[in-house]
């Protein structure tokens, strides 16, 4: 870990504290059989043949199928926590994750839409995930806050520090640092539970007249949906992409499914990587 608390903080969160959770985390994650297939999901260009299988969208639909259009200056690329804590092996949700985003191609996929979004001229949005020291002093947490607080999970050391940061859980996967940091793309305050309901995305969105969003990132049931509901409320069009997020798979479920069943009932659109690429490289 690379993030450090002072023991005098008094948010009972000490690196050692943190290290024993994480090593718990992943090793009750493995006995539970959650991960079958970690492998190096940085070779995967696209969801496996398996996975389309297991999700794929009914051969009869039932409900009306839609879709989104990509109108230049009112269409942006937004990406929910592309960092190393949800998407590398070194993470420490990879126990959980790993399997779903290996066969998903996630970290990959999301790379690819960064390339057609710059490559087109579309605006790129992050709504990042951080936890600083007096965020660990909540009075009351739901089932996954109390797991990502205490497996110091996007621990930072605050929201003027960036002591230890580079490399840690919260910063940026490597691959995609060229793209957050080339001086373009829009790095939103962060969103502290799962919505961008505590950040200002909506307010950077609406400032630049964009209403169409491309959603990717992680996690697909958790900070992607919960993106998804906030923005279709707040009058947003808004096409997921399916293969650029990923979802948890533990014993009460498979994340991943639960949210590509809602996506498809609320989203404007849902998009595999490929068509993603294709229509913003097209503008269409």
């Amino acid at each position: 870990m690379n993030s450090k608390h002072d023991h005098n903080c008094g948010c009972d969160i000490t690196h050692e504290h943190v290290d024993l959770a994480r090593r718990r985390l992943l090793a009750g994650a493995a006995g539970a059989t959650v991960v079958g297939a970690v492998g190096a999901s940085s070779t995967a260009l696209a969801a496996t043949e398996q996975a389309r299988a297991t999700y794929a969208d009914p051969e009869n639909p039932g409900l009306p199928q839609i879709d989104m259009t990509i109108e230049p200056g009112r269409t942006a690329l937004v990406v929910t926590d592309p960092q190393i804590d949800f998407l590398s092996e070194k993470g420490v949700t990879w126990g959980v994750v790993g399997e779903s985003v290996t066969e998903q191609g996630t970290v990959d996929n999301i790379e690819r839409l960064f390339i057609a979004a710059k490559s087109a001229g579309i605006p790129v949005f992050i709504s990042p995930h951080y936890y600083y020291p007096h965020d660990h002093k909540w009075q009351f947490e739901g089932t996954l806050e109390k797991t990502m607080h205490s497996i110091g999970m996007f621990d930072r050391l605050g929201p003027l520090n960036l002591e230890n940061f580079d490399g840690s859980g919260a910063d940026w996967m490597p691959q995609y640092k060229k793209y957050i940091e080339d001086g373009e793309t829009i790095v939103c305050s962060p969103h502290k539970v799962y919505s961008p309901a505590q950040n200002d995305l909506n307010l950077q969105l609406r400032k630049r007249r964009i209403d169409k969003v491309i959603l990717a990132g992680m996690s697909a049931n958790l900070c992607t949906q919960a993106h998804l509901y906030d923005l279709l409320e707040l009058g947003y069009e808004v096409a997921v992409v399916r293969d650029a997020t990923a979802g948890a798979k533990v014993p009460e479920g498979d994340g991943y499914l639960a949210a590509i069943i809602n996506f498809r009932m609320v989203a404007n659109a849902v998009w595999w990587t490929d068509d993603a690429v294709k229509r913003m490289t097209n503008g269409s």
